[in-house]
């Protein structure tokens, strides 16, 4: 894993969350995309080397949705950037991680992604991230 690729916070409202995080980081919005494969509308804030990305769900069925009504908004994942995703995802696996996707899939910001099931990692969902080329 070479870095924190981005925190990701889930969201009731990206209306009301875009402003309060522009003030609170200084900095606007420079991205909003949906995932379509996900229920998600996320928004990208970046300060140096962090990135923040906001999630709200588009449809009730959505993970994003159903962590908002079991947590309520607040940290839903971090995500790591890898190299290879295909070489770390055999490596997370052969090393008895359960992964929730067995291939990559396309993310937001360009990227391919899979999540690592938190009751792996100390309950913290965990996303690894490549940038697509």
């Amino acid at each position: 894993m070479l870095k924190v690729e981005h925190i990701g916070i889930a969201v009731k409202s990206l209306e009301t969350s875009i402003p309060l995080f522009e003030k609170l980081l200084n900095t606007n919005c420079y991205k909003q995309e949906e995932v379509v494969s996900e229920n998600v509308i996320t928004a990208f804030f970046q300060q140096g080397e962090s990135k923040i990305e906001l999630l709200e769900a588009t449809a009730p069925e959505s993970a994003i949705a159903k962590f908002l009504d079991k947590k309520g908004e607040g940290m839903h994942h971090i995500a790591f950037e890898v190299a290879d995703i295909h070489a770390e995802m055999k490596r997370l696996a052969s090393e008895g991680f359960v992964l929730l996707n067995e291939t990559p899939k396309k993310g937001a910001d360009n990227k391919l992604i899979c999540f690592v099931h938190p009751k792996n990692t100390n309950g913290v969902l965990i996303e690894i991230c490549q940038e697509i080329r």
